[in-house]
């Protein structure tokens, strides 16, 4: 049952006197519960059990973990149609995503586990001492990756589970051995509210410290402010705007001990189409990306927001067609009013550009919050002059270039900012000819998708859900898959370190059975 307080450790708590509601975006009107926003003194709370428990939690061994992991996942799946109810209620989402988005949470946090069983992210490299190595002897060095410490991670509007309370962040976070702190989002704080009762309840049944988890409600920007700048916080994961995660940056950059903030602000994931392609496939590709513009009413980081290919009559038909299917999807709710509202207002701005046009756009009346679907088109040349016709707009829109030729669609993608994603589509034969462009999108973006949509991110070890600046503040680094957990780990060497005080993962007789580097080579041996 939901009381709207806050979860510090295992204590629940309401001592500030700011209150809030989340809101039902189809029914247009308030939830019931009343949330209490963490005070200054909760976050310090917070804070405080995450330090005192970083010590014990880093040292806890990668079984008790992994138990840990698979835990929080039982317990996520115990509550039952009671969290699926909440989730619609405050996301506006259907019934099938909610589900959907429910088993890749549980799945994320067992591929942790699973990571956790494996052992290899911790990097063990052993080079051996050589005291007769001439004309210098050398030491024994022995390197692994440790635990940073606490994390603050904020939720995501846009995924109330899988990059919320126990999404991603939280997943690997906690597998790296590091505590977290969420900062609750306040579109969905009855799910993160919800989300984080299993997680403490897994944490006591497995006998984790007090502090190793706490979930903040939070209303405004104070709470996220005070964690971010609190000097017991060693990194910080984020899922959102551009302007949210570039404040936030900021604000770790400019600390007395500044420390890394892993932010995910957005993309426009464009979508490459090759001349001959649409001369086979237009029907095909129009409908799917129809389906991928509209999917979850546009509100995914990796929503084609701009699509490119070279002017004629093929393009033309292939908006012709793409009209079609998009306007014979009907629009669905976005998550909340505010997020609606900005929507209308990116596409207002897209409209005022100049040599902007409509290819197809909603015009029907529907119910409020509910976000209506447009295409508009441009010319290369008047996209390649103005950079906010590079901006994303949030929601089921994209922006359809069309390019002179090859050399002006290989000069608009050279003026792409860092993506997510990019996509190109065409036949086998053409792809093999076009290697200057495909170089230009790999420099930009995370992933380079090939004859397919870019929504859809599938959680698994070959994954990279990242991208240069602007679509991330550290390219080298992914929010999703096994190497998320990297974002959460630093390197440390033992010099001469006796065996009996190394961590098991160093140690000569490898009791852990870890495949290590020992001078040079990747071996499971003892040393």
């Amino acid at each position: 049952m939901l009381d709207g307080k806050n979860i510090i450790g295992y204590d629940r708590t309401q001592r500030g006197s700011v209150t809030f509601r989340t809101i039902n975006p189809v029914l247009n009107k308030e939830n019931d519960t009343l949330f209490y926003e963490a005070s200054e003194e909760e976050v310090e709370q917070a804070v405080s059990l995450a330090q005192k428990a970083a010590r014990f939690y880093s040292e806890t061994t990668h079984g008790d973990r992994a138990a840990f992991l698979k835990a929080i996942a039982d317990e996520i799946m115990a509550l039952g149609e009671d969290l699926i109810e909440i989730y619609c209620k405050e996301s506006g989402l259907p019934e099938g995503r909610a589900k959907g988005e429910r088993s890749r949470t549980v799945n994320q946090l067992k591929l942790c586990a699973e990571l956790l069983d494996e052992g290899s992210f911790v990097e063990a490299s052993i080079d051996t001492a050589m005291p007769d190595r001439e004309p210098n002897p050398r030491v024994d060095l022995r390197k692994m990756m440790v635990p940073l410490g606490p994390v603050a991670v904020f939720g995501a509007s846009n995924f109330p589970l899988a990059y919320s309370s126990a999404g991603g962040d939280t997943a690997s976070a906690l597998a790296a051995g590091c505590p977290v702190i969420v900062k609750g989002h306040p579109m969905h704080a009855g799910t993160g509210s919800m989300v984080s009762s299993a997680i403490i309840s897994a944490a006591k049944k497995s006998g984790m410290p007090e502090g190793v988890f706490s979930h903040l409600n939070s209303k405004g920007h104070a709470v996220g402010e005070a964690l971010v700048k609190h000097s017991q916080i060693k990194a910080v994961g984020f899922t959102g705007s551009h302007g949210g995660g570039r404040a936030l940056f900021n604000m770790a950059a400019e600390r007395e001990e500044p420390i890394p903030v892993f932010a995910e602000m957005g993309s426009v994931n464009p979508v490459v189409f090759l001349p001959e392609i649409l001369k086979k496939e237009k029907e095909k590709w129009a409908k799917t990306l129809a389906g991928s513009v509209t999917l979850g009413s546009g509100q995914f980081c990796t929503n084609p927001g701009i699509m490119m290919g070279i002017k004629g009559s093929e393009l033309e038909q292939f908006a012709e067609i793409l009209t079609d299917e998009i306007l014979n999807i009907s629009p669905s709710s976005m998550l909340h009013p505010d997020i609606a509202g900005k929507y209308e207002e990116g596409k207002k701005m897209m409209h005022s550009q100049k040599g902007t046009a409509v290819v197809a756009e909603w015009k029907e009346k529907t119910e409020p919050n509910v976000g209506r679907q447009a295409i508009l088109k441009v010319s290369a040349s008047e996209f390649m002059e103005n950079p906010k016709l590079h901006q994303e707009v949030f929601g089921p829109f994209s922006l359809l270039v069309e390019c002179l030729n090859i050399e002006d669609l290989e000069r608009s993608v050279a003026l792409l900012e860092g993506q997510l994603t990019a996509s190109i589509i065409g036949t086998s034969d053409e792809l093999r000819g076009y290697d200057f462009l495909i170089g230009l999108l790999r420099d930009r973006v995370g992933r380079l998708i090939f004859n397919g949509v870019p929504t859809g991110v599938e959680v698994c070890a070959s994954m990279h859900h990242g991208g240069p600046y602007p679509a991330t503040t550290d390219s080298r680094f992914t929010a999703v898959g096994h190497d998320a957990i990297k974002r959460w780990l630093r390197p440390v060497c033992y010099q001469n370190c006796p065996d009996e005080l190394l961590p098991v993962a160093l140690q000569n007789a490898n009791p852990l059975q870890l495949l290590r580097r020992v001078d040079g080579a990747l071996t499971q041996s003892k040393i």
